[in-house]
């Protein structure tokens, strides 16, 4: 019974550690998510004001598909 109680604690200890290490992934991506989206944002408005300042009327990001 002991032994089997042990190896149920070690089992425990062994998932607490991988939770708390896959959780520190999870912020570690999220960052990186918030980072890129902040950059794509910029991109995209730079993008726009080029089109714009070389005669577009429309920015692509704006305009529909042309399926639509």
């Amino acid at each position: 019974m002991q032994e089997r109680l042990e190896r149920a604690e070690e089992q425990i200890a062994y998932l607490t550690q991988t939770v708390d290490e896959l959780s520190d992934v999870i912020v570690a991506q999220a960052r990186q998510i918030e980072r890129l989206e902040r950059h794509l944002g910029l991109l995209m408005e730079r993008e726009a004001e080029r089109e714009y300042d070389s005669g577009g009327s429309i920015p692509l990001a704006d305009q529909k598909p042309p399926h639509w």
